[in-house]
């Protein structure tokens, strides 16, 4: 037979000082594991909803990222008439050279960082739907005019609608703020493709995106620019090259692991603490238990309950002090390119439930040694003194 759990949940409003102590405690750990973990997220929905499966990536052969590839004017030539390809209304097809370069630029906060530039096609625009003007107007090919992410505008000097940034030998004015509804291109710079590379001293592309008819379309797309002895390059869908720029968020997550685990300990500890000392304060509430014919493992298991729940309770606490920074802005350094990756927090239903069982786990670690202790308490001892 259990003891009800009346009892436990009494008893946790009784103490109410030790409850609140114990359950903030478990609720610093579960937030600070929530906000590492959204980091994580963050950056991986950023890059996972910036590929679309239909666009295919061609790159130089063996080039791990758009920066490190470059593509000839010739072999553009060759690639945009490669069968397979979906034809504009103009009859052209949706392709789209494009350069790559970075920037280094002061942060609203002082700091720098590199910034991603990239040179653009007017066909980019039609390939990435999701990149939307929100200010200003769009840029006029041939000109020295960019438009901006609006999360870099916030977030870097000098890129507000009007200014004009030098990118390269010159300077560029920034025309328009543009939203990529949280994709990678957040992050981004964009401007015309030739006067990029007039700027940085660029005779090739860095790579050449287009739009393929289908699925299937992707594949001979694929097999016929691996087999093209002329070119040396490689096509690679977009959707999986974003999703392969996803590995930037481990070290993160590594991070988050390691800290979770080191706080993780120290709440143990505190909710051993506090379950030690109501074990000791509930001797002869144990024995009386005991005499009422509740058996050893009845007591072990309504002590357990009684962590549970207050680490459920820290937990709770956790997720209420994480929440709003549910969709703020923040930025890494994205290995691959060496350029700033801009993210945001991103706390789901799915990140509040593992920090509620991540709770639940440290509430079950740190409860059991007491719990074990209260069911061994002796009755004869707790007898006398009642």
């Amino acid at each position: 037979m259990l003891i009800p759990l009346k009892y436990n949940t009494r008893y946790l409003v009784t103490r109410w000082k030790s409850t609140a102590t114990t359950a903030i405690t478990f609720g610093l750990v579960v937030a600070t594991f929530i906000i590492v973990m959204s980091l994580s997220q963050g950056i991986e929905r950023a890059l996972n909803t910036t590929g679309n499966p239909l666009n295919v990536i061609i790159m130089r052969s063996g080039a791990q990222a758009e920066g490190q590839s470059e593509v000839s004017l010739d072999q553009y030539q060759i690639v945009r008439n490669l069968p397979g390809i979906v034809r504009g209304l103009d009859g052209e097809p949706l392709v789209a050279p494009e350069i790559l370069t970075l920037v280094n630029k002061p942060r609203n906060d002082g700091k720098t960082s590199n910034l991603q530039v990239r040179g653009v096609h007017p066909n980019a625009f039609l390939l990435r739907p999701a990149v939307q003007i929100v200010e200003g107007r769009m840029m006029q090919p041939g000109l020295r005019e960019a438009v901006v992410a609006r999360s870099v505008s916030k977030r870097f000097q000098g890129f507000k609608l009007g200014d004009t940034p030098r990118l390269g030998r010159g300077r560029f004015t920034v025309v328009g703020i543009f939203d990529a509804q949280g994709t990678a291109y957040d992050s981004e710079i964009w401007a015309d493709c030739k006067e990029v590379m007039q700027e940085f001293d660029r005779m090739n592309f860095s790579t050449v995106v287009v739009r393929a008819m289908d699925r299937a379309s992707v594949g001979r797309m694929q097999d016929a620019v691996d087999k093209d002895r002329r070119l040396k390059l490689m096509a690679v869908d977009e959707e999986k090259y974003y999703a392969d720029q996803t590995k930037t968020a481990k070290p993160v997550k590594a991070f988050a692991m390691f800290l979770a685990i080191t706080m993780a300990v120290g709440a143990c500890f505190a909710g051993m603490n506090t379950m030690y000392a109501n074990v000791a304060s509930r001797v002869r509430e144990i024995g009386t238990l005991r005499i009422l014919g509740f058996t050893p493992g009845a007591v072990m298991t309504s002590f357990l309950i009684e962590s549970v729940c207050l680490a459920l309770l820290g937990g709770a606490l956790g997720c209420a002090l994480a929440l709003p920074i549910n969709g703020l802005a923040t930025g890494t350094t994205n290995f691959n390119s060496f350029s700033e990756i801009v993210f945001y927090f991103t706390i789901t239903p799915g990140l509040m439930f593992k920090g509620m069982i991540f709770a639940a786990f440290m509430g079950l670690a740190g409860g059991f040694p007491p719990a074990w202790s209260a069911s061994r308490q002796p009755v004869l001892a707790a007898l006398r003194q009642v």
